[in-house]
């Protein structure tokens, strides 16, 4: 019988995995390159990746498929290819996992632009891109799927909506915050609060929260989100903190935090209510790796 997702969290802190991009990074990816198709073209790079996390003690992979929707991959010559990235990817962290009993979000990002009126992109044109994302990761298997690093609640709505029509068990909605200049509080770039956020995930139909990414979001801030996350609503956690803030070396962005650095209030963030707890910008299997062991001495 197939666990649920949404059982397993109420019995355990889940680990889920770190950055892709900074990996694929890593790997080749030059910057501006269109890391979902790797998928397709280099689908054992982007299988070391994940294999890597698990290793690291990873409980939860989420696919390489950020911004693998039609408007995202057009802008690379590749959107008549959705639904065999998508299924390239959830295939993919089906192989990284094995035999290993986890599981496998699939993974979809903002589209990349503003809709009207503030931009040129209909509401009905993300709706069909996001249903068909939605579609091929539920056809490939994933366990759930998470909207994230998102920021205006029309989006956002619009991504839990057509994953819920697409059938997904388990949908995650997933904010990326950023610390006000006074570094006194958070907002998501289109104005958003936590509180904000906690109320729409609720109203939308979401079964799941999350903060990940955002200019100066470290496992600090993650902890203050988390907590008023859960000061509003009741739905489960999902926190993915950057490897702290980057900086700029000869043109290169690089994420100084270390394993110790970003791992030393993790029991903390767990206490603060966060049923799953990874890393997303510059965070490595190192990383996780040092939040497995975090997160082992807690129990």
């Amino acid at each position: 019988m197939q666990r649920l997702l949404l059982d397993v969290i109420k019995k355990r802190t889940l680990l889920s995995d770190g950055a892709m991009g900074t990996q694929l990074q890593a790997e080749g990816l030059e910057s501006g390159d269109c890391g979902d198709y790797w998928n397709l073209s280099h689908p054992e790079k982007v299988e070391k990746i994940q294999k890597a996390y698990v290793a690291a003690g990873t409980d939860v992979l989420i696919t390489n498929t950020f911004g693998g929707c039609r408007l995202s991959l057009t802008r690379y010559g590749h959107g008549d290819q959705v639904t065999a990235i998508n299924l390239a990817a959830t295939e993919i962290a089906r192989r990284a996992l094995g035999t290993r009993g986890s599981f496998v979000l699939g993974d979809i990002g903002p589209f990349g632009g503003l809709m009207e009126p503030d931009g040129i992109v209909t509401a009905q044109a993300v709706k069909d891109a996001f249903r068909e994302q939605a579609e091929a990761l539920v056809s490939g298997g994933v366990d759930g799927i998470i909207v994230e690093t998102q920021t205006a609640l029309e989006e956002a709505a619009i991504g839990v909506e057509q994953a819920l029509a697409a059938g997904s068990n388990c949908v995650i909605v997933s904010f990326s915050f950023d610390v006000t200049h006074d570094g006194k509080n958070l907002f998501t770039m289109m104005g958003v609060s936590p509180e904000a956020a906690a109320e729409f995930a609720v109203s939308s139909g979401a079964h799941m929260i999350g903060i990940n990414c955002g200019t100066g979001v470290d496992i600090n801030w993650a902890i203050k989100a988390t907590r008023r996350y859960r000061a509003v609503c009741d739905l489960p956690v999902i926190a993915q903190p950057n490897a702290g803030t980057p900086e700029l070396q000869k043109t290169r962005v690089v994420y100084k935090q270390t394993p110790e650095q970003m791992t030393g209030q993790a029991c903390e963030l767990a206490a603060a209510g966060a049923s799953i707890i990874g890393g997303c910008c510059g965070s490595t299997p190192a990383h996780i790796a040092a939040l497995r062991k975090s997160l082992t001495a807690r129990v």
